[in-house]
């Protein structure tokens, strides 16, 4: 029986690349994460044989990156080499295979995450500051002595 790529989804943050791999009830299961590349490999439940190979865009650290198997797909966490890099795809060649996307559910634009933070931040110690702000103590005048 004739090999077959898995539908792949990827997404970028600052210190990792995630990759999906989409093969329902797979079994032997390989994933090799290279410095430059990803071999994926598997069976599903019906023997088709599922294999990938991707040149990464970037240097990846290999030894700090994992893979985990769920019964819907195997997803790669790849930390990358250069974090806060963003990459503007997966691949190291210019080219989008028709089994690789973009995983847009996943996908958030990260690189002016700091600068939104930042502002954030700022306005959140402004509310904390109008409502630690001292005034005068209110008048208790409205309150029944009798309890």
């Amino acid at each position: 029986m004739a090999r077959q790529h898995a539908k792949t989804l990827w997404y970028d943050r600052p210190r990792y690349v995630f990759l999906e791999f989409c093969v329902e009830d797979s079994k032997d299961v390989k994933v090799v994460i290279e410095d430059h590349r990803v071999v994926f490999s598997c069976k599903n439940a019906d023997g088709v044989e599922f294999y990938n190979e991707i040149n990464l865009y970037g240097r990846v650290n290999s030894k700090d990156s994992q893979d985990k198997r769920s019964d819907r797909s195997i997803t790669c966490f790849i930390r990358k080499w250069k974090e806060k890099v963003a990459w503007p795809r997966i691949t190291k060649e210019n080219i989008k295979p028709a089994w690789l996307s973009v995983d847009f559910d996943n996908w958030r634009d990260w690189e002016g995450d700091e600068e939104v933070e930042r502002a954030m931040v700022e306005e959140y110690a402004e509310l904390l500051q109008k409502v630690t702000e001292k005034g005068p103590a209110p008048t208790m005048d409205d309150l029944d002595d009798d309890l």
